[in-house]
């Protein structure tokens, strides 16, 4: 049966099905090879069950709460902040793009949309500077990952709620990991920059210029902190929180700052409901094929595979790690994260890992699928921005791909990097 499954896969994705299609047409395919009866009421009924989770509403809440924020104007505010802070280094947008990536990570939990965001802003203004196009549109794909790794994260909640591990642990084992990845791209953005002689700040920002920019940038910056305060103090659940955000959002937009209207919020609503729409066909289309694959034993075979090469904890999450890394070349990471993660998350937890530790794992090693070829969804919006080809970036990016992947290799090998917030919050002991 897995390699049926498999070989229709496959046909199926070669022939350009989509893969929120593929995934549904390979489990119905394989419930029929298998004889079920009333598969065509069992279909629909997993169908509904994949996105049946009371937690998975914390994610269209979530992108909402981003798309106004986005219309509001918080983009601008946090890219002058950024640059106030970095602007007078060497590559100094370079590094700006870096950590407005960091700072946007706290308002949507989404990549492209970072990219985006940020790299219709920053990509023209870092060509315009004399920075190369290429290693301009290479360092708004290449920090966008940043975005689902520190919280919110739309794929940490997925991942959460399909693998039962708390949100909340997720969610403060991914801050500490996220920054780290901000530094290793950071640094690297610092040597590439010394090397090609991009463009250096005319000076130093003063005390003045820092605290205007941090105070317009202030209401953007307290969401991520009224989000995890109030999922930590026990106040609101993770899903509650994203409807806090949204809330939040609408009254800086109405109220504050002015400049939304509900004209303005029927396209936005209609946006996150395109975008969750996609996102949700893919995990209830996974839920069928994750259910043919569990009545399969598929995860214990792949498990009992694994541990027939080698009973060495190292090696069997080196193997993880290579599959993960090849598997999200190709699939959506949100298809990808649901079909492997009840998979590798029980084999993860018996070599010894702890199951927030691999959370994080699998969550950057799936987000840094984002920014490689050939199907990455970042390098896609950085080219169509920038003009650039796929085959052109892909050549800048590369280093990039690199230190990120140190970075995962690092945060694998050190569990106390993802684990540290957790325990000093009692979440881990």
């Amino acid at each position: 049966m897995t390699g049926f499954i498999s070989i229709t896969f496959l046909i199926l994705i070669a022939v350009g099905m989509p893969i929120g299609f593929v995934l549904g047409v390979s489990g119905l395919a394989a419930m029929l090879k298998m004889e079920l009866p009333s598969v065509l009421q069992l279909v629909p009924q997993r169908y509904f069950a994949g996105v049946d989770m009371f937690t998975l509403m914390a994610m269209p809440f979530f992108i909402l709460a981003g798309e106004i924020m986005n219309k509001t104007g918080i983009t601008t505010r946090l890219v002058k902040f950024s640059n106030v802070l970095v602007g007078h280094l060497q590559g100094g947008l370079a590094h700006a793009n870096i950590l407005a990536s960091v700072f946007f990570a706290g308002i949507t939990g989404a990549a492209v949309s970072d990219t985006a965001a940020i790299g219709s802003m920053l990509i023209p203004a870092m060509v315009d500077e004399g920075y190369d196009k290429d290693f301009s549109a290479a360092v708004t794909a290449s920090s966008s990952i940043i975005g689902p790794t520190i919280p919110p994260s739309n794929i940490m909640v997925i991942y959460g709620a399909f693998m039962q591990v708390s949100i909340a642990g997720l969610f403060l084992a991914g801050i500490v990991p996220g920054l780290l990845v901000a530094v290793a791209l950071m640094i690297l953005t610092a040597r590439i920059s010394k090397k090609r002689g991009y463009p250096v700040g005319e000076r130093r920002a003063t005390f003045r210029e820092i605290a205007v920019a941090f105070r317009e940038a202030l209401v953007a910056l307290l969401m991520p902190a009224i989000i995890l305060g109030g999922i930590l103090s026990g106040i609101f659940t993770p899903t509650e929180a994203a409807a806090v955000a949204v809330a939040y959002s609408m009254i800086l937009g109405f109220f504050v700052y002015r400049n939304l209207t509900l004209r303005d919020m029927w396209f936005i609503f209609m946006k996150m409901a395109r975008t969750t729409g996609v996102v949700f066909l893919v995990i209830a289309a996974a839920s069928i094929l994750g259910w043919v694959l569990t009545i399969e034993q598929i995860p214990e075979k792949v498990a009992a595979l694994m541990l027939s090469v080698s009973t060495n904890k190292w090696v069997v999450m080196g193997m993880i790690l290579l599959l993960l890394l090849f598997i999200g070349m190709f699939m959506d990471i949100a298809a990808a994260l649901i079909i492997l993660g009840p998979i590798l998350h029980p084999l993860a937890v018996k070599i010894g890992f702890h199951p927030l530790h691999f959370g994080i794992i699998m969550v950057l090693a799936l987000n840094i699928a984002l920014m490689t070829p050939p199907v990455g969804a970042c390098l896609f919006v950085a080219c169509g921005i920038s003009k650039l080809t796929i085959e052109q970036l892909s050549r800048e990016i590369f280093p990039f791909i690199l230190v990120v992947v140190a970075v995962l290799l690092l945060i694998t090998v050190v569990p106390e990097i993802p684990l540290f917030l957790p325990r000093l919050m009692g979440m881990v002991h």
